[in-house]
């Protein structure tokens, strides 16, 4: 039974976002399949190796779901948006000595914001994808997200910074559904994606050498630095900062007799900072680039669950200052590699309050 409303779904060419096509045709909503046209070479051999995603295979594979869904698909072209917004972002993040997060600026501003834009334009009324996450709406009429009944795939975190007009006009069918569950959903309705792997890399650095990617796409190489000691001792030279990130122990190219942790990374002077274990750990941090969801603000002394990383089971924080676009957190326990240019997304039970990107911690 048709609900005469009609939702556009980001397809991957993966197995979550055709079953989310999948459940809302089943739903009754007139449903449109795209795939987001992201890759910035024109050779196929190199669209496909870096596309990701977003690659020949995922074009694909996405098509031929649609074709048996029985739902009309287009390949749309947000090259642009995804370099301005994500790569060139990748890219300054790391050469400003922090660690990006491609996948929640890709969120944010390709996946929503101008895909959401461009659906809008053409009629729709929402956009839909495969992301394992669920939207309330509370009786103040704020927006939020909720964690899904997924166990180890919720994705709330990678998207704490929706916006509330994004939210209005979003589905995620996968919120109430397990996994395994999707698959099975996949095998009965006859997808070919349905034991797909899932993608584990960065979409444009499929080889996870995130330096090489940076000297490539800037064309300048990475100079080499000082390792330094917290006490300001040089212990040996590293080979650009881009190679690091706060709590790594391996791939330093240098040993000590006993393990050394990157504790902090001085993009001014080009330092490396390695630490004990012990001086991996923090017990304040303080975040900027706010985005609220459940709360329309954040109040001191307010006790919050953190996730200061995409697979952190979360702990407790306390809010000890607000102001305007930041926020501080401190820890009553102390934890481990809080990493600046992360995000942090504080949670009430399974209710997303909001977030920021951290900026320093102590």
């Amino acid at each position: 039974m048709k609900n005469n409303k009609t939702v556009v779904v980001g397809m991957s060419g993966g197995v979550d976002s055709s079953v989310a096509a999948y459940l809302l045709k089943k739903q009754g909503y007139d449903v449109i399949g795209v795939t987001m046209q992201i890759w910035q070479k024109e050779d196929a051999c190199t669209v496909e190796r870096e596309g990701g995603c977003c690659g020949l295979s995922a074009v694909n594979d996405a098509r031929r779901v649609a074709e048996q869904l029985d739902i009309p698909y287009y390949v749309m072209n947000f090259r642009k948006e995804f370099e301005e917004n994500v790569i060139r972002y990748f890219v300054r993040e790391y050469r400003e000595g922090r660690t990006p997060n491609p996948c929640i600026a890709c969120n944010r501003y390709v996946k929503w914001e101008s895909l959401l834009q461009k659906s809008l334009a053409l009629g729709a009324d929402y956009i839909a994808t495969g992301h394992y996450a669920k939207i309330r709406q509370l009786e103040s009429g704020r927006y939020t997200l909720l964690r899904s009944d997924a166990k180890g795939k919720d994705q709330t975190y990678a998207l704490y910074n929706l916006t509330q007009e994004q939210l209005a006009h979003t589905l995620f069918p996968l919120g109430e559904y397990e996994k395994p569950q999707v698959r099975e959903l996949a095998e009965m309705a006859g997808l070919r994606v349905a034991q797909k792997p899932d993608s584990q890399e960065i979409c444009f650095v499929p080889d996870n050498d995130y330096a090489g990617f940076i000297e490539r796409e800037t064309g300048v190489k990475e100079e080499v630095g000082n390792f330094v000691s917290t006490s300001g001792k040089i212990l040996g030279q590293h080979k650009g900062i881009g190679h690091y990130t706060i709590g790594q122990r391996k791939g330093l190219g240098i040993a000590f007799g006993e393990p050394m942790f990157v504790v902090e990374i001085r993009a001014h002077s080009n330092e490396v900072v390695l630490g004990k274990g012990e001086e991996v750990f923090a017990g304040h941090l303080t975040a900027r680039k706010v985005n609220y969801m459940a709360a329309g603000g954040f109040e001191v002394g307010q006790e919050v669950t953190a996730k200061i990383r995409y697979n952190d089971s979360g702990a407790k924080a306390i809010i000890s200052a607000v102001g305007d676009d930041f926020f501080t957190l401190d820890f009553p326990v102390s934890v481990r590699a809080v990493t600046p240019g992360q995000a942090v997304v504080l949670y009430d039970g399974a209710y997303v309050l909001g977030g920021g990107t951290i900026d320093s911690s102590s």
